[in-house]
């Protein structure tokens, strides 16, 4: 097959969701219609709850397993389709920020009982800064939730975006009957079905007598006018606006019961995008270049509990990935090759020769990555757009072994670069802060810190609220502000200078007092301006 061919046949999505809206079992039925695993339960559920600190151990472990399927791959309907399973967790959201930057597109999963929450406005948020495509899907239609009229306006005011639905529910809950696709005007009728895949489903217009006697002339006279009035409110379905952020497409089902994937499954790979084009320091790549170059975006490590090792996870954007092939790691200068690229098939990894623009393929790494690092074949260029957030809870790493001081700072060092936490130096003393979204992500590095580097510590609050990178045209500007402002200076894994202000207002003062300093609420800020 040439290049291009494969080129089109790629298609790259990460699913996201509140916890617990049904994304785990979305995965899980999307593969399995793939035929990429034969029973349901093969996924493992990467559902982090916090329980006893006990507990909490023995699901940490399990989730190396999880993260190291969070890339998976399989054939569908002609298209090798890539799915980039995000964390659900909230505390584990800045995981999810990247690997939205790997994608092409999006399925945002809502629960139809819970409606829009605030992790999903959250994660819309950052589809919203780079018009990514998205797909909804309404997940638990087999019990009783809200209006779907109602569930539509939720998502336009809350999500800002336009939505269209293309199926739409007869009934919910106990006297739930199906969804009726409304461009290719078929009924697929629902029935309990947790592990088989064959579905019921007729060619039925909605002006036939057949569509009565299928679902009863109540429901029948109530589907006709939700369609009526469907298609007075919401414009025609518009390819093109899908493709540049503007409008989604709305599905309902039941990931549980294996209904309404099919019409999602067919429909994406029928309407999303091939690989797009990637943006870097210095110029556009597209996709169809002859030379390769790519990004980590992930990087995690003990996936294997056999081996002390790490994968840095690649989005490949243009040319072609060879395994063996030497390539410029840009930011080291120096040439790097690689003698088992892995990619990722379900519960299991096989080597591969090489990769196409969309895929994702994991290198093993022996600390020579950070997040955001390019490779390419010799070009230098560095891609942009993998953004730091400010953390919301901020605390000292406080050494509790002397004896232990440099494995601590190198497991600090590595976890940082790993992403699990912000890494912030702060002077005098080289005091090491680190900022997260979440408790949950203290326990994880305490935990990992422990029993992968054999260094303990403790953590010790800082009464920081915010964090900003700060910047300014005029050098002199800046560095009269970080001499005055010292006891609040830190510098980020990538020596940015960082303001950390402890309250909005003290914040907000010091924006007034100083005009010729920009303050950035992202690392990202070369490119967001923000």
């Amino acid at each position: 097959m040439s290049f291009t061919e494969e080129l089109k046949r790629r298609r790259t999505f990460a699913i996201i969701s509140h916890p617990d809206a049904g994304k785990t079992t979305l995965t899980e039925k999307l593969l399995l219609f793939g035929g990429a695993i034969q029973t349901a339960g093969a996924v493992k559920s990467n559902k982090i709850k916090k329980t006893a600190t006990s507990d909490f151990m023995e699901i940490e472990k399990q989730r190396g397993i999880s993260v190291a399927t969070s890339v998976m791959t399989f054939d569908y309907g002609g298209k090798k389709i890539n799915i980039l399973d995000t964390p659900g967790h909230k505390d584990f959201a800045e995981d999810t920020y990247r690997t939205l930057t790997a994608v092409d597109s999006v399925i945002l999963v809502i629960d139809c009982v819970k409606g829009v929450e605030e992790q999903t406005q959250r994660l819309m948020e950052v589809c919203r800064m780079r018009d990514t495509p998205v797909i909804v899907f309404v997940n638990k239609m087999d019990r009783e939730g809200k209006d779907p009229f109602d569930l539509l306006d939720e998502l336009e005011q809350t999500l800002n975006i336009k939505v269209r639905p293309i199926t739409w529910p007869v009934n919910m809950g106990s006297s739930f009957k199906g969804v009726y696709h409304m461009l290719e005007h078929q009924m697929n009728f629902f029935k309990i079905n947790k592990t088989k895949l064959e579905g019921d489903v007729k060619k039925i217009l909605l002006d036939s007598p057949e569509l009565d006697k299928s679902v009863g002339d109540k429901d029948a006279a109530q589907l006709r006018e939700d369609v009526e009035m469907i298609d007075a409110i919401y414009e025609e379905f518009d390819e093109n606006r899908y493709k540049t952020g503007e409008v989604a497409p709305v599905f309902f089902g039941s990931a549980v019961n294996s209904f309404g994937i099919k019409e999602l499954l067919d429909t994406f790979c029928d309407i999303s995008p091939e690989p797009i084009a990637r943006t870097t320091d210095v110029r556009e790549v597209l996709p169809t270049e002859a030379k390769f170059s790519g990004f980590v975006f992930k990087i995690h490590a003990n996936i294997d509990p056999r081996h002390r090792d790490r994968i840095a996870f690649l989005r490949i954007c243009s040319g072609t990935f060879e395994r063996g092939k030497f390539y410029k790691h840009v930011r080291l200068g120096k040439d790097m090759r690689f003698s088992n690229p892995y990619m990722f098939m379900a519960d299991s990894k096989n080597v591969v020769d090489e990769g196409y623009p969309g895929d994702v393929v994991g290198l093993y790494d022996t600390g020579n990555f950070k997040i955001g690092d390019t490779l390419t074949e010799g070009e230098k260029l560095n891609y942009i757009g993998i953004p730091s957030f400010s953390p919301e809870l901020f605390r000292e790493v406080i050494n509790t072994d002397p004896l232990k001081s440099k494995q601590l700072e190198k497991g600090v060092s590595q976890l940082a670069e790993e992403g699990v936490a912000q890494l912030f130096t702060m002077q005098p003393g080289n005091r090491k802060i680190i900022g997260t979204v979440g408790e949950l992500q203290f326990e994880v590095i305490q935990h990992r810190l422990l029993n992968e580097y054999g260094a303990s510590c403790r953590f010790e609050s800082k009464p920081y609220s915010k964090a900003c990178w700060i910047t300014a045209a005029d050098p002199e500007k800046l560095n009269d502000f970080i001499r005055l402002k010292s006891n609040y200076i830190a510098y980020d894994k990538d020596e940015n200078p960082v303001f950390l202000a402890e309250t909005d207002w003290i914040l907000r003062m010091n924006k007034e007092n100083n005009p010729d300093v920009i303050f950035h609420t992202s690392s990202d800020f070369k490119v967001a301006g923000v």
